[in-house]
């Protein structure tokens, strides 16, 4: 069963009259800044603010009516050349959670028509068909590719001076293989070479360097949905306004809502009172909040973005007691408070550690209760036990570094992928999102539980192939690297983060079989959410050479504030 959207309606969402349970009565809105001494806190006068809305701002009518025209044209006034233009415009503008029914029903014409192998000519419209339909969990064989490869040449039929918008098709596509696809292997390297040359003269050339940077697949398209709205010129002369009207306001509509979540995880953090007790623990309710954000993007979702923010929030945190405060001995005691799930044993924990238990224990039972009040089935005892594997991952990692003892690099990955968090916080999501509460369970647990390692490997590879710790945090957990450069005598450091990057490579194409098997069955919302997970993994630990993480705080300028 896939989660019923609870909190906000349609209506509700057009008028903006409530918000994850809070009714919103606006006199200003809000204003939020991310420069502070401590840039991953929320500023002040967004914490002092009332829920605020101004509903004058928002005209519900037009925004139907746009609705309306683009649903039109989905059906009918687009030709059927330009449908998946159109589907592809409305992805890449954020906005296609609006139109999913009319998008599956020209997908599923589209794959029964055999369209990416009879109707289509050019090199982009062949990849694009290929793209929606495979990322959608459409079954599209690569083969469809092998057809347009000039064996003499290898130029795949294309004059690379003038059809730059092939190759862009062409590599976008590739980003969606899968293990053994060679084809989609040799299309990654030529179309990326002969974009990467096309970059000197092309008029092209912002695009050429976006799309190679951030390729859709693999990137965070609402990251960059604000530009490709503004840049957007129309579908052969129609849509420019239409589109770029709808886009804008459901954009700024997204954002006050993630503005009000951010606010309601930022209280309840501060409520807590552990930043105060602990001063070395790691204070960002903004980066926390950025996770869930991210993930589910249906503005729908509030209430689970709020819930998988305070999960997230404490992976950091018992992250911080494993690495920065206990001692091997504390650390079991906390390790076996976890596992027992009872108040009673805080007793036997250090003091330090006994508020951050008392908040775990309580926050985690709040969710499982949650949950239940909703779908009439409670998963606290999974959730428990998915927080008990974790602190015995982090309390191996510690035994393994306090020895000086570093593991072989297998040893390392396998408790790697649970101490990564990404399992307790797919867990959590899972049953936020509604699943696992018919007699599928055991089914569905394990089919997500596949795709949760390849995003923990993708998750732990990334953490490990920087140096740089997180800003603020002292302590050592170890890395990928120093293992496999203990078990390979000779490699340097540089062979060892090539062969780190090949390895995230390779885990992507696991990824991607994964998703495309998930989307064929009941989870696909879960998949989803999922796989951006797995995209915001570099924004999340690509660190610059001042330490810091420009590249997120870019990304949160544009999806929370007016930067």
């Amino acid at each position: 069963m896939e989660m019923t959207k609870v909190l906000i309606s349609p209506s509700q969402y057009l008028s903006m009259h409530i918000i994850s349970g809070n009714i919103i009565q606006n006199e200003r809105s809000i204003q939020v800044s991310c420069k502070s001494s401590n840039k991953w806190a929320v500023q002040e006068d967004l914490l002092r603010a009332t829920s605020t809305y101004n509903q004058d701002g928002f005209d519900s009518t037009k925004f139907g009516l746009l609705m309306k025209d683009v649903k039109y044209a989905l059906r009918t006034q687009i030709n059927n050349n330009n449908n998946l233009v159109l589907v592809d415009t409305l992805q890449r503008m954020g906005i296609e959670h609006h139109f999913q029914q009319e998008i599956q029903s020209i997908l599923q014409k589209e794959y029964e028509q055999n369209t990416c192998f009879l109707k289509y000519q050019n090199h982009h419209d062949i990849s694009l068909c290929f793209r929606l339909l495979r990322q959608e969990g459409y079954h599209v064989s690569a083969d469809v590719f092998k057809k347009l490869k000039n064996n003499d040449d290898g130029t795949f039929g294309l004059n690379l001076n003038q059809d730059v918008n092939g190759l862009i098709g062409l590599y976008e596509a590739s980003q969606l293989g899968v293990e053994g696809e060679y084809i989609l292997d040799e299309i990654a390297k030529f179309s990326g070479d002969h974009l990467n040359a096309c970059l000197v003269n092309s008029d092209e050339a912002r695009i050429i360097k976006e799309t190679l940077k951030y390729p859709y697949h693999k990137s965070l398209s609402r990251w960059k949905a604000k530009s490709f709205i503004n840049n957007f010129k129309g579908i052969n002369g129609w849509g420019k306004s239409t589109l770029q009207e709808l886009a804008n306001m459901d954009y700024s509509i997204t954002k006050e809502i993630h503005q009000h979540e951010l606010i309601q995880v930022s209280r309840w953090w501060s409520s807590l009172g552990l930043a105060e007790d602990l001063k070395l623990l790691r204070d960002q309710p903004l980066k926390w909040y950025t996770w869930p954000m991210t993930m589910l993007t249906d503005p729908k979702m509030s209430q689970q973005r709020i819930e998988l923010a305070k999960c997230i929030s404490f992976v950091y945190v018992v992250d911080d007691i494993f690495d920065v405060y206990g001692t091997i001995e504390e650390l079991t005691l906390f390790t076996q408070a976890v596992n027992r799930w009872e108040l009673c044993v805080m007793k036997d924990l250090p003091e330090y550690m006994r508020a951050t238990y008392k908040a775990l224990y309580d926050t985690i039972n709040s969710i499982g209760y949650n949950i239940y009040k909703i779908y009439g089935q409670n998963p606290t005892q999974n959730l428990r036990n998915a927080w008990a594997n974790l602190c015995n991952a982090f309390l191996k990692e510690a035994k393994w570094f306090a020895s000086g003892e570093l593991p072989t690099t297998d040893e390392y990955l396998k408790n790697g992928l649970v101490s990564s968090g990404v399992h307790v916080v797919l867990v959590h999501m899972f049953y936020l999102l509604g699943f696992g509460l018919n007699n599928q369970n055991s089914i569905y647990l394990e089919d997500s539980s596949a795709m949760a390692s390849s995003v923990a490997t993708i998750l732990r590879l990334w953490d490990d192939l920087g140096s740089a710790k997180d800003e603020n945090q002292e302590g050592n957990d170890g890395s990928y690297i120093e293992c496999y450069m203990k078990g390979q005598k000779n490699a340097s450091i540089e062979l060892a983060r090539e062969y780190v990057v090949k390895l995230i490579e390779d885990e992507w194409k696991q990824l991607n079989k994964k998703h495309f098997n998930l989307m064929n069955g009941s989870l696909g919302s879960y998949s989803k959410a999922s796989l951006n997970l797995a995209r915001m993994v570099p924004l999340m630990y690509n660190y610059d050479d001042k330490q810091s993480l420009h590249v997120l705080q870019e990304y949160i300028n544009t999806m929370l504030y007016d930067v």
